[in-house]
């Protein structure tokens, strides 16, 4: 070979080097800039009708304008979901939830806090929504828009994003079918999983979605709503067990625990039923008329499950033989139809506007994701003779008058003035009673996914998403199913409030995730991208400040960790460090 040619050959290899390396750096230092500079400029967001609209690469350097969502759209135009809202409808209802919440607690006897900062206030939809805090590069993106509109803005953009269908797609499916992965055979919770994905992307009614699931038909493989029912199947009785699924429709669409009355009447009085108005003490019978309704879901073999005729005979207690027993509800009977497919029936019932008890039960789960922590004693317990909060209430009534709509839910929720308050209230120690009030935004500790979700976000630059490259998604897969598992996954009963192990502290501390997370890895780590592209120390401890607590430092935090990392003999590792101490503080590993 000629030495051109191998001149050539050479140079080709040596200039595709050169421009792998360019894009890896440019992937490393992605984020780091300064709002308003050119790079951060290029992070503007697409257009989407419930997002931000990016302004043309000419005029980079100016904030964009958010579009109006579609409760906010001035035309009255309607979604891909068929909602339609009337002009200022959102605005005008914000603010009825402000007032009603003002005046609750001037009924208290408590003065509301202050609102949070901009920054708080997105890391609580970020941990709601994704189950992990913001990514720099959100941050920088957000710093180009106006202060006022930046928590909105966030929320929107959320809203759409594929990492807020699959976080509450598994955190609905723990809720619906539970963390057991059943009979293989007639049981794809993964597959339930992602349909539920699917709905949540599609904005699908909450109505729809439950009768949906009541009403199942078909193989669980081509049918993924079927696993509501199969979920159940007991291998000593090849069909869905109706004891359980009326126990899981109580509790997840009625929000009531009458799981005691399968044995017998409620003679604690913990179990009101019957009329609204004049509850009565549960009966076992009004447990057995609701199983009876799921015995019409026969297993067909290949055909999966098929609608038959209910069929269900149960021993009462003190009963010496079976009595059949005939599909009933447990309360305003009265919107049951009279006719059709016993499924059918109870799925109308449970999604009729007039059943406001299953809206207080959708609401009090949408809520208890926002703010990680249930509105009242537990998620799936709301007495029907025990009036919700006069916020929830309201929050009840308007998710039927807007047709069932979780989106416009969750941005009630969290645009509303009692989401987005304060943790504190300067000179005034917080009580328990005065969270629950809603006074102030609660202290909750972050569940196990959300922790090691804050951890890996907080080592990268850049949103860990499905665009991210398939390594990295791997990497985060793998490493976030270690942590949770050697953390403590809570499983069905993610609300709990249970206080941090001496297991989960030696974990975070010594533990391996944060360990590769922190240490010196030019092409993944924060940190490290912190030292190398940082403008100067001043610049590193901010930005280390972002990724992790999603906040700049006080004064003193932000004197103190420059004047550490300019004196040290061995700079790198003081960043390292900088970054597994405030990793393992406690203001990462709670909500507030």
């Amino acid at each position: 070979m000629s030495r051109s040619k191998t001149f050539l050959l050479m140079a080709a290899r040596w200039g595709w080097f050169g421009l792998l390396m360019l894009l890896v750096f440019g992937y490393m230092a992605a984020g780091l800039s300064e709002p308003g500079t050119p790079q951060a400029a290029a992070h503007a967001v697409a257009v989407t009708n419930d997002s931000l609209a990016a302004e043309p690469a000419t005029d980079a350097l100016q904030p964009p304008s958010p579009i109006a969502s579609p409760d906010q759209n001035p035309a009255g135009d309607v979604d891909k979901a068929g909602y339609e809202e009337k002009p200022g409808n959102l605005v005008h209802t914000v603010a009825n939830l402000d007032s009603t919440w003002r005046d609750s607690l001037a009924e208290s006897g408590y003065q509301p806090a202050d609102p949070a900062n901009w920054m708080t206030v997105c890391r609580r939809i970020s941990l709601a929504m994704v189950g992990s805090g913001m990514s720099l590069e959100e941050i920088r993106e957000l710093e180009r828009l106006p202060e006022h509109a930046r928590a909105d803005a966030h929320l929107e953009r959320l809203l759409v994003d594929p990492r807020f269908h699959h976080y509450w797609s598994e955190r609905w499916t723990r809720f619906l079918v539970g963390t057991d992965e059943g009979q293989f055979v007639v049981y794809r919770r993964r597959r339930f999983r992602i349909w539920l994905s699917e709905q949540f992307a599609g904005n699908v009614r909450y109505d729809q979605l439950v009768r949906q699931l009541i009403t199942a038909e078909g193989l669980w493989t081509d049918k993924p709503e079927v696993n509501f029912l199969t979920s159940t199947y007991d291998s000593n009785d090849n069909s869905p067990d109706p004891i359980r699924l009326a126990a899981r429709t109580s509790r997840a669409f009625l929000g009531l625990r009458i799981d005691c009355l399968q044995c017998h009447d409620d003679f604690l009085g913990n179990v009101n039923l019957g009329d609204v108005e004049s509850p009565r003490e549960g009966l076992q019978t009004d447990f057995h008329q609701l199983a009876a309704f799921y015995t019409s879901a026969k297993s067909n073999g290949l055909q999966g499950v098929r609608s038959g005729q209910p069929d269900y005979q149960y021993q009462y207690l003190h009963d010496d033989d079976e009595t059949d027993v005939e599909p009933s509800v447990p309360y305003s009977p009265e919107l049951l139809p009279a006719d059709g497919d016993a499924r059918v029936r109870l799925a109308a019932w449970i999604t009729h506007p007039e059943n406001h008890q299953a809206a207080r039960a959708a609401v009090s789960h949408v809520w208890a994701l926002m703010y990680g922590r249930p509105a009242g004693e537990a998620v799936d317990n709301l007495p029907l003779d025990e009036a919700s909060s006069p916020l929830a209430q309201q929050l009840a009534t308007d998710f039927i008058d807007h047709q069932f709509n979780l989106r416009r839910l969750i941005r009630l929720i969290a645009k509303s003035a009692a989401f987005r308050a304060d943790s504190r209230i300067d000179g005034i120690e917080i009580s328990e009673a005065m969270e629950r009030a809603g006074a102030v935004f609660p202290l909750v500790r972050l569940r196990p996914e959300q922790v090691a979700g804050a951890i890996i976000q907080a080592s990268r630059i850049k949103r860990t998403d499905r665009d991210s490259a398939l390594l990295l998604q791997l990497i985060t897969l793998t490493t976030n199913n270690d942590f949770v598992k050697r953390y403590g996954d809570i499983g069905e009963d993610e609300f709990t409030t249970d206080s941090v192990t001496i297991t989960q502290r030696l974990l975070m501390m010594n533990g391996k995730m944060l360990r590769e997370l922190t240490e010196d890895n030019p092409v993944l780590n924060a940190s490290s991208h912190a030292r190398m592209f940082a403008e100067d120390d001043s610049a590193i401890v901010d930005t280390i400040y972002l990724c992790a607590l999603n906040r700049y430092p006080t004064k003193v935090e932000h004197d103190h960790f420059v004047g550490q990392i300019s004196d040290a003999k061995f700079r790198r590792k003081t960043i390292e460090d900088l970054m597994w101490v405030l990793l393992n503080s406690s203001e990462l590993a709670w909500n507030h």
